[in-house]
């Protein structure tokens, strides 16, 4: 299929404000799907939308708050009549004050899971009578290379901070796992794209974090810190990753080329991890 092969079909496109949902957003509009964007923060995701088309459907929506999404799903019925392919997004890295951090609080426990686990069943349990009653549906949940088995992760790392953003975006490649059984039955596709190092708002938090814990990176700016020990010293094609790349693996997931993939969650990260 060519490059408008998402011509017709309605996405929902959570955190699309900015980073990897932004990215996300504009290669599935260059791919010809309709969108309907949302993040927390309704000026981003107002600039994502109006970057691509004045047309765009946007609001300010809590992925924690059930009734916000349904709201918006509502909205996303009223002016398109169904949803074809949700994107679950959203995401934080941990609670204010993250990259102060040395090791973790309950509220970085709290936050990761609200937005990261619960966030993208909020999603899902929004949209998925939509997607069953009209039998299909492409559901992609954003998780991370680092829900996967821990690698070394080198002297740059001090402390436990990160715990919990690691441990949702494992939480979420498993529910990824079990609502591809749930939903099969339904012609419903349930994937999940993991991004590597991609520098975004959330990359820089953990760049400023090393800095901040670590006294031999105190010379170094968080770019410097994420090139030399993200990029160059864990990824094999020696190159981060962009949010666009990310984009186009999404796109894949939501085509009909492929029907015959669920319940798989795939890197993207230049061969960080391999598995």
């Amino acid at each position: 299929m060519g490059n408008n092969d998402l011509e017709g079909k309605i996405a929902m496109i959570t955190g699309a404000g900015s980073g990897i949902g932004a990215g996300i957003a504009k290669v599935l509009y260059e791919r010809g799907a309709t969108l309907a964007l949302c993040d927390l923060y309704g000026e981003s995701v107002e600039k994502t939308s109006n970057s691509l088309s004045k047309d765009v459907l946007h609001d300010s929506v809590d992925v924690t708050n059930i009734q916000d999404i349904e709201n918006f799903r509502d909205k996303i019925l009223d002016v398109h009549g169904t949803i074809d392919i949700l994107v679950a997004n959203a995401g934080v890295i941990g609670a204010k004050g993250f990259s102060e951090r040395k090791n973790y609080s309950k509220n970085d426990w709290a936050d990761t899971f609200d937005v990261n686990v619960m966030g993208m069943v909020n999603s899902a349990d929004a949209i998925v009578e939509v997607m069953k009653e009209k039998k299909y549906g492409k559901i992609i949940n954003i998780a991370s290379h680092g829900g996967r088995k821990p690698r070394g992760l080198g002297d740059m790392y001090r402390g436990n901070v990160q715990t919990p953003y690691l441990v949702s975006k494992s939480a979420a490649i498993q529910y990824t796992h079990l609502l591809a059984i749930e939903l099969g039955s339904y012609n419903i596709n349930v994937n999940a794209v993991c991004p590597g190092v991609i520098w975004t708002p959330i990359w820089e938090a953990i760049a400023v974090n090393h800095i901040e814990q670590n006294p031999n990176l105190k010379n170094m700016s968080p770019k410097e810190v994420f090139d030399e020990f993200a990029v160059k010293a864990r990824t094999p094609l020696g190159r981060a990753q962009t949010a666009e790349d990310i984009g186009k693996t999404v796109a894949f997931f939501a085509s009909e080329n492929s029907s015959e993939i669920t319940g798989q969650a795939l890197n993207v990260n230049g061969g960080a991890s391999l598995n």
